[in-house]
């Protein structure tokens, strides 16, 4: 059987290679791989979103025990011809996305899972629309200043406990992915990677308070809908006049040593902002030394989060290794089978998505084209591709550093649109934020039953949040 499997997988394999390395061979080589990879290297990619889409909806068990063959697929797909005909080139860039993208982005999911993962809040919590409400204040606020992933990994599980025994539990969820895994970290460069990246070549720690009118626009049409949706279910199940189960149990928190060392995570992620330490070669890819130290740390956190918790702490948060593994995996593929696509998207007007740079002009354009490219590629590089653009068309020339100054100073409006669509737009699609995954993972492992990829599109996403969309690019962006 495992034979069998196999040989499927290299048929598709060569049937695949065949003309995309075709596609390779009949473009001009050069360092800049991005000017001449053709337009059917964003194949695999598209290959690698649509399986993650359609596998789980068409065949959920193949997926849920083959995902890790399916990613190796489209892997394969991406970095064989790039070996072959952009040699050193092809290697250069699958070995910077792993060591300065992958890494440390597996690292600090990897560290805040672990870390919330030890933090218990026991007791019986009532998942009243009220309740439920507050949480998702409480996530929208914290997601700012210990991250996405932090606040949604610390808070997802008393959620769920809380609303154990509704019903409908799956537009709760969907709603959590909107404020606390997305929208909820526009504030500071902590909460979302591409404010971060921002942060880094130069944009001011606090200036992202300014589009605090954008994350309140969005807060408060979201809040009341969630709260109206929530309080018809709950009178349709006549939660209410339920008997209680058992004794009420006082609310306390367990684990409290994972406070400090999910503080010594958002601490080492700011400093690695705003020392500089040199840098080291690691196989030919550039790497600052306290974004090393950082990482780290980092895995220090998670170690010692393992060692110092009591293991019946975790085992009663239902804790498991499956999430962030599946996120590890498919991720892993994402970021490879993305290559092209960002190599072409960095090549500017000179690859062969010139005409996405080239249309990208007015405020509302950046807010709108970066938003929707980032609900379905990485955000971080997607927010550096069209800073770049907004400041080689703005002030040629000039440094990166002084242009974004100028930018700031003279045209905030533009770095505002790159920045909330960012943000705001990872909400759009469950691979556009690295916490959508995980929340939705642990939500099944949870007996939460969740939306498809489309079905969460389709059912939520478009429907909700693209008419807040709608409403701040008239307020803000036009």
């Amino acid at each position: 059987m495992k034979q069998a499997t196999a040989g499927r997988i290299l048929s598709f394999l060569f049937l695949f290679l065949v003309p995309l390395t075709s596609a390779y061979a009949g473009a001009e080589k050069g360092p800049a791989i991005g000017e001449t990879l053709p337009f059917y290297s964003l194949l695999p990619f598209a290959g690698m979103l649509l399986s993650i889409a359609l596998f789980p909806l068409v065949l959920p068990k193949l997926w849920h025990h083959h995902f890790g063959k399916v990613t190796l697929f489209w892997v394969l797909i991406t970095v064989i011809p790039l070996l072959i005909f952009y040699k050193m080139a092809g290697l250069s860039e699958i070995l910077h996305i792993m060591l300065a993208d992958y890494l440390p982005f597996i690292i600090l999911l990897g560290s805040l899972y672990t870390v919330s993962g030890g933090i218990l809040l026991r007791g019986t919590l009532s998942g009243t629309p009220a309740f439920n409400t507050m949480i998702l204040l409480v996530g929208t606020i914290l997601a700012s200043w210990m991250g996405t992933t932090g606040a949604a990994m610390l808070l997802i599980r008393p959620f769920l406990r809380a609303n154990a025994r509704r019903k409908n539990r799956s537009f709760m969820v969907v709603f959590f992915i909107f404020m606390v895994a997305n929208i909820g970290g526009l504030l500071t460069p902590l909460g979302d990677p591409p404010l971060f990246l921002g942060f880094l070549r130069g944009v001011p720690f606090f200036w992202t308070f300014s589009l605090l009118k954008q994350l309140l626009v969005a807060v408060v049409v979201l809040l009341p809908v969630y709260y109206v949706l929530d309080t018809y279910f709950y009178k349709k199940e006549g939660i209410a006049d339920l008997p209680d189960e058992g004794i009420n149990e006082p609310v306390r928190i367990e684990g409290y040593s994972n406070f400090i060392f999910l503080a010594g995570i958002v601490g080492a992620v700011l400093l690695s902002g705003t020392v500089k330490w040199g840098e080291i070669s690691m196989l030919g890819v550039h790497r600052g030394v306290q974004d090393i130290v950082r990482d780290g740390f980092l895995i220090l956190m998670g170690v010692l989060s393992l060692t110092l918790t009591k293991r019946k702490i975790r085992e009663d948060n239902a804790f498991t290794w499956f999430p962030i593994k599946e996120v590890a995996i498919l991720f892993f593929g994402i970021f490879l089978s993305m290559i092209p696509c960002l190599a072409i998207l960095q090549a500017g007007a000179r690859g062969e998505l010139s005409w996405v740079i080239t249309a990208v002009r007015e405020p509302v354009h950046y807010f709108w084209v970066t938003g929707i490219l980032s609900a379905f590629l990485d955000n971080a590089p997607t927010y550096l591709t069209f800073l770049n653009t907004a400041t080689g068309g703005f002030y040629t020339g000039v440094p990166g550093p002084e242009a974004i100054a100028l930018l700031i100073k003279e045209n905030p409006v533009y770095l505002a649109a790159i920045s909330t669509g960012a943000v705001f737009f990872g909400a759009l699609t469950y691979i556009g934020n690295a916490p959508n995954f995980m929340v939705r993972s642990i939500a099944e492992e949870l007996g939460t039953p969740m939306p498809s990829f489309f079905g969460y599109m389709f059912k939520y996403s478009l429907i909700i949040l693209m008419p807040i969309f709608v409403l701040i690019t008239f307020i803000f962006f036009l």
